[in-house]
């Protein structure tokens, strides 16, 4: 198989994944009664995210997240072309997961799709600022010699589950429009999916330029990215 096309399997393998055991967990919780918890949902996705980024991260470097791959390309760190290429593996990814729980759950209403427990402004601004230090943390921890680090994944990670476990109760702490897309489109809470595409990418691509252009973060804007 040719690089690039191994590439685009290890996002789809790896946000398949992700949108699987996450939004899996939410739907489980509610079922259950709750015997997943709010702290179970947190950990699963921090978990699954540490998981697919050691499985696949030397194949595609396991973005998982559009708005983490469009955040690399801000940051230089990824060719435009390979954008739209891992854009549509992780959305189609997404998409089949959201399919398989909707057979396995098809009486559940929202299939786990992030939906803001307030205003949209407020879901809006935390969606921005959650993204913006999941990327910040990607980018520091995946230039330069850091990206040889055993504990990368723990860091990517473990910022998804603890960004997930303060903010979830409020935005949904999706800061992914893969993840928002596939149980919005087939659960059909296509209200405030703008809401889930805009600000984490919004927020990814701020990071990746603080991140480049003002600290200076050593391997940033390296590939042409930008």
């Amino acid at each position: 198989m040719k690089e690039k096309n191994k590439k685009n399997v290890a996002e789809f393998l790896g946000t398949f994944a992700l949108v699987f055991a996450g939004t899996g967990a939410i739907i489980i919780d509610d079922v259950s009664g709750g015997q997943v918890t709010h702290v179970g949902v947190a950990l699963t996705f921090g978990l699954v995210v540490t998981a697919m980024i050691y499985a696949v991260g030397d194949l595609s470097g396991a973005h998982l997240n559009p708005a983490v791959t469009i955040g690399f390309w801000a940051a230089g760190l990824l060719p435009a072309k390979q954008i739209l290429p891992y854009v549509v593996s992780q959305c189609l990814a997404a998409i089949s997961a959201s399919f398989v729980l909707l057979m396995l759950f098809p009486d559940h209403g929202t299939l786990g799709a992030t939906l803001p427990s307030g205003g949209a402004l407020q879901a809006f601004v935390f969606e921005i600022i959650l993204s913006f230090f999941l990327m910040f943390v990607i980018v520091n921890v995946s230039t330069g010699a850091k990206e040889k680090g055993v504990m990368a994944g723990v860091a990517v990670g473990a910022t998804v589950g603890l960004m997930a476990m303060f903010a979830g109760p409020i935005s949904g702490a999706s800061m992914n429009p893969a993840r928002s897309l596939g149980p919005a489109l087939l659960s059909g809470n296509m209200g405030m999916l703008w809401l889930y595409i805009i600000a984490p990418v919004s927020g990814a691509v701020l990071a990746s330029l603080v991140s480049c252009r003002w600290l200076s973060f050593e391997g940033c804007c390296e590939n042409g990215g930008a």
